[in-house]
């Protein structure tokens, strides 16, 4: 059996790796009896595929893996068993099986939206004109670690959300396929924000189909 489950990643665990992540929800399996399969050779692995690493200090409510299971159970108990397993600052939001012929849940992760909360006040149509601009252009040069890259095509879709008590705050669509991965940051840099002034969270992860 396939199961693939859809989390939250939120509190103190916003400052977990990958592989910590990776062995949190192994513990966790383990402790619910859930029947884990691990590959095989001198070192098995459980096979738990998280979809895509989320950087350290983001939030998320939209975080997704796949784990496969040696006998097929209901969703709905899997549900159960690992609900008193978890740490509190990760709610398990959905769970069903998927076919196991499908690609490798990474491969299958074309795009991540993002809200993105600031932290010091800014001018709203100000926003909203540099956003304007970056929506317009053709190319945005940037570099990262010695590389030169075009980040304009990573960016999917910006805006600016004005609440109504004059809250100001972004959304963002960026591309997340392997090799073509925008990062929020680097958004950020371009309006000239600097990312130590808000608060990232993925709110879904979009895949084929």
């Amino acid at each position: 059996m396939r199961a693939r489950i859809t989390f939250t990643k939120q509190g103190a665990l916003r400052y977990t790796g990958h592989l910590d992540l990776h062995r949190l929800w192994e513990r966790a399996m383990r402790r619910a009896e859930l029947p884990i399969s691990y590959s095989l050779g001198f070192h098995p692995q459980p096979k738990i595929s998280l979809a895509a690493a989320l950087p350290l200090g983001f939030s998320s409510r939209g975080e997704v893996l796949d784990v496969r299971l040696n006998e097929d159970i209901p969703v709905d108990e899997i549900a159960i068993r690992l609900k008193d397993n978890l740490p509190p600052d990760i709610q398990v939001t959905k769970i069903e099986s998927v076919d196991e012929r499908q690609p490798a849940l990474q491969t299958q992760v074309l795009s991540a939206a993002y809200d993105i909360h600031l932290t010091e006040p800014v001018v709203g149509a100000e926003l909203n004109r540099k956003v304007e601009e970056i929506m317009m252009t053709e190319t945005l040069p940037r570099e990262r670690r010695g590389k030169f890259y075009d980040l304009r095509p990573l960016i999917e879709m910006l805006s600016v959300v004005t609440e109504a008590n004059g809250k100001v705050w972004l959304r963002m669509t960026l591309s997340a396929r392997d090799g073509a991965t925008g990062r929020p940051e680097e958004v950020l840099s371009v309006l000239g924000i600097e990312p130590e002034y808000t608060r990232v969270e993925r709110t879904r992860l979009i895949f084929q189909g």
